[in-house]
């Protein structure tokens, strides 16, 4: 019974990150971006597409890691963090192409950059693996970061 119920909660926490990704689906680039200035860097959208799906599962299972380790109480901290920096990604796809807001995507980057710093440490303490499943989010948000400014610099 406990290990049915450790997949459910898994699934749950890989569909709760899926939900991100979903919200993100409602605010494409379109014509908007098409025309902005951009780095020669920038990676093909079906790359960032999968990139993201993959990134989605490991937090997911991230988030699930440090769950089984204390359920919501005994890992409040680092469970309030993962859920703050899950906001501020679903948040980032609406400011940027929703708002069109390359300036204020970028400070919500920043900010979201430094809560998945701030979570990925607090997994670490709790669960080794979990806070290295966190690792390759943080590395391309931090590129993703980069990406933002450099759009932002060719374009004001």
């Amino acid at each position: 019974m406990e290990r049915k119920r450790n997949f459910v909660v898994l699934i749950a926490w890989i569909i709760l990150c899926y939900g991100a990704m979903w919200v993100g689906s409602h605010h494409p680039p379109g014509e908007w971006y098409a025309r902005l200035i951009k780095p020669t860097f920038t990676p093909a959208g079906w790359i960032i597409g999968l990139v993201w799906f993959v990134l989605y599962t490991f937090m997911g299972i991230a988030a699930w890691r440090v769950w089984r380790q204390g359920g919501f109480t005994g890992a409040r901290r680092a469970l309030a963090l993962f859920l703050v920096q899950l906001a501020l990604n679903a948040a980032w796809t609406y400011i940027f192409f929703g708002l069109q807001s390359p300036g204020l995507a970028l400070a919500e980057i920043m900010l979201l950059w430094g809560f998945i710093l701030l979570t990925l440490m607090a997994f670490w303490k709790v669960d080794l693996v979990a806070g290295g499943l966190m690792l390759p989010y943080w590395l391309w948000v931090s590129f993703a970061a980069f990406l933002n400014f450099s759009i932002w610099r060719l374009n004001i």
